[in-house]
This record gives structure tokens, sequence and C-alpha cells, in this order.
């Protein structure tokens, strides 16, 4: 009976571990898609982009790119938050 409970648990536990491992995120092939992974990725999953999408027009994703930098202080440099703006309003613009 112990044997056949520590069987059980073992398959349990295997199975939540394999349900909780994270799926790559694929962002769309466009212009400016490697500097977004290349920055964004460095400090959160891109997972955000897409959760954020319905609810974020050009303007909401500028303002968010400024907060990552400006109050979360990402390492992001005028070029490269520009490009990032511009890829996330078209790509990914509610």
């Amino acid at each position: 009976m112990k044997t056949h409970l520590l069987a059980v648990l073992a398959l349990a536990i295997s199975g939540a571990a394999s349900l909780a491992e994270e799926q790559p995120i694929v962002l769309k092939d466009a212009p400016g898609k490697d500097v977004v992974e290349n920055n964004c990725a460095s400090c959160h999953s891109l997972d955000y982009i897409k959760m954020n999408s319905p609810f974020l027009n050009g303007e909401g994703w500028e303002k968010e790119v400024h907060k990552m930098i400006g109050i979360y202080h990402a390492p992001v440099d005028d070029k490269d938050a520009k490009a990032i703006i511009e890829y996330l309003s078209k790509n990914y613009g509610g």
C-alpha cells in the first residue's frame, strides 16, 4: 500500500512539473522584433506583450516602455526604445 501511494505521488508530481514548463513565446515577425526580444526578455517574459496587447494602443505602449525605463531602470537606449514602441504599436496595438 505504501509503495502504491508513493508511486501515485511521484506520478502526480512529475505530471505537475511538466504542466508548469513554460512554452516559448513567439512574437510576430516584423521589423524591430529582435530589438524587443533583446531588450524586453532580459528582464521579463515576452508573454506580457501578448497579455497586454488587447489593452494598449500606440500611446499605451509608449507609456509602458517609458515606465520600464524610468521606473524600473531598464537599460534601453533611445534608439531601441523608439524601435520597441514602433514594433509593439504596429503589431500588438489593441
